[in-house]
């Protein structure tokens, strides 16, 4: 797992081999900050990576200059992982949570400008996260989910959606939460 850019560009984290998650691709994870770019100032947004994995967005995110990245990851060694890539990188604006991702978005009461989601492709709640995140207080107005997933899913339909990219096998649907606010965090 490689950081791309920012103050943290090169640096090379190697999860288990025993891991169950699957990363998201150096090709994928470059084109969807590109992206991001358009629609985020990284300095001025408070960032929820949910299903962290390996943690790879949300280093991604610190190291582009979000103030406030939080982490949430269920498996209890990839939470493990995840510290300690955040305990090497010494930056305190990264808070990982052991937790359920799912109860987390029905429970949490702090608001994000940007929300992402890369949860298993079998994960049977999948095609509700849109739903789930978009009705749910973790966006501020303005704010923006993403969400990553298989080639088999289409939610062009769901209410807040912008647009779609596909890289390689790796897809992003985009979602704006109605409102005029700022993306960055209040």
């Amino acid at each position: 797992m490689r950081i791309i850019t920012g103050k943290y560009r090169g640096r090379h984290f190697t999860p288990p081999p025993v891991f169950k998650a699957r990363p998201t691709t150096d090709f994928a994870k470059e084109n969807l900050f590109n992206v991001l770019r358009a629609y985020v100032d990284f300095e001025e947004t408070k960032a929820l990576d949910l299903f962290g994995g390996t943690g790879g967005i949300s280093l991604e995110l610190a190291s582009r200059g979000c103030p406030v990245v939080v982490t949430v990851e269920r498996d209890r060694q990839h939470f493990a992982f995840i510290k300690r890539c955040v305990a090497v990188l010494g930056d305190t604006a990264v808070t990982p949570i052991c937790g359920d991702a799912l109860r987390f978005i029905a429970r949490c009461r702090e608001r994000f400008g940007l929300v992402f989601a890369d949860p298993p492709y079998a994960l049977p709640e999948l095609p509700e996260l849109p739903d789930r995140v978009m009705g749910s207080t973790l966006l501020i107005p303005g704010g923006l989910f993403v969400l990553e997933h298989g080639k088999d899913k289409d939610f062009s339909h769901r209410p807040g959606f912008l647009e779609h990219r596909a890289y390689g096998s790796v897809n992003f649907s985009f979602f704006r939460k109605p409102g005029t606010a700022d993306i960055a965090a209040e």
